[in-house]
């Protein structure tokens, strides 16, 4: 009976897993025959990060009291364990001997999740109720602290001029134009001001947000086309082990200290998605970063191959956190 349960388990599983493996191979095989361009990638990226994810967001948080959407616990859990696998990384980078640079991006690798593209979905199919306000938290997070702090520690590695100060300043002014963190700000000023918006606006904005989920892995699946994987894979292991079991395990430490400070412990659904978010693949943009600071090649062939494990990891994660 035992083992007829985790095999039922386990397929459950896989029936969610498999679905958003589908869409993505769909976009990589579109773009690999033609149907799509690797260019139209870009597009379909634009809309969901300029209109569905921010819908989404803003839906999430403006529909709900403002004591349902701010999770103390699921901020100091999610940030302290990026903070921790962040500098675990970063020093071990430099124990191997391995630049600032190429650390600071090894950093990045590990401790950024792909919260938007793949995270959103896969706690819509895992736990709905709270997936939108999750992924909200997240957007905090990451956009806010780890993303201005990394890009400042690339900088400084890089030796650009100005102190690394004024590179985090430059970048929260970029990112106070990012339409997530709108969106974020948007709907906490709705649900603090616990304003019932018109129900045409909620309709329209419900229709923008559907699209995020489907639209944003397939677009996935398309940039993945023409990325290394041949070459240089064995140097991007440590990374790729990081990512998908560190990050989570520093999230679940964090997660087990906070009833030692007085903080109470989080619902069990906000914890599995605090876990899955964090065991999540890198950020999708984060070949791109990279470019800019001739890291480029070995992050790409990074993300590449950390999505094929993801696969498996993650199947993992979502039957431990079941």
């Amino acid at each position: 009976m035992a083992q007829t349960s985790q095999r039922s388990s386990m397929l459950d599983i896989l029936a969610i897993t498999s679905p958003i493996y589908i869409i993505v191979l769909a976009g990589y095989l579109a773009t690999r025959f033609g149907v799509f361009e690797r260019a139209d990638m870009r597009v379909f990226g634009k809309f969901v990060l300029n209109f569905a994810l921010p819908a989404l967001i803003f839906n999430a948080l403006a529909t709900r009291h403002i004591r349902e959407v701010l999770h103390p616990a699921y901020l100091l859990a999610y940030l302290g364990g990026s903070l921790m696998i962040m500098m675990i990384a970063y020093v071990g980078g430099r124990s191997a001997g391995l630049n600032n640079m190429r650390s600071t991006f090894l950093a990045m690798g590990v401790s950024c999740s792909n919260s938007s593209f793949m995270g959103f979905p896969i706690l819509l199919l895992m736990v709905a109720p709270v997936a939108g306000v999750a992924l909200a938290l997240n957007v905090m997070v990451e956009n806010l602290v780890m993303l201005p702090l990394l890009l400042a520690m690339a900088e400084s590695a890089r030796g650009a001029g100005g102190s690394w100060q004024q590179v985090v300043g430059q970048s929260l002014t970029r990112l106070a134009r990012n339409p997530l963190v709108l969106a974020v700000t948007a709907g906490l000023v709705v649900s603090l001001a616990e304003v019932s918006l018109p129900q045409p606006v909620l309709r329209s904005v419900t229709l923008f947000s559907q699209a995020s989920g489907g639209v944003s892995l397939f677009a996935i699946g398309g940039t993945l086309v023409g990325l290394p994987l041949t070459t240089g894979w064995q140097r991007v292991l440590p990374i790729v082990v990081g990512k998908l079991v560190g990050h989570p395990l520093a999230v679940l430490v964090i997660i087990s200290l906070l009833p030692l400070v007085g903080i109470a412990p989080m619902e069990p659904q906000l914890r599995a998605a605090a876990l899955l978010m964090a065991a999540m693949p890198m950020l999708s943009i984060y070949p791109i970063l990279a470019q800019a600071y001739g890291e480029a090649d070995r992050s790409a062939t990074t993300l590449l191959i950390c999505m094929v494990a993801s696969f498996f990891t993650l199947s993992a994660w979502m039957w431990l956190v079941r």
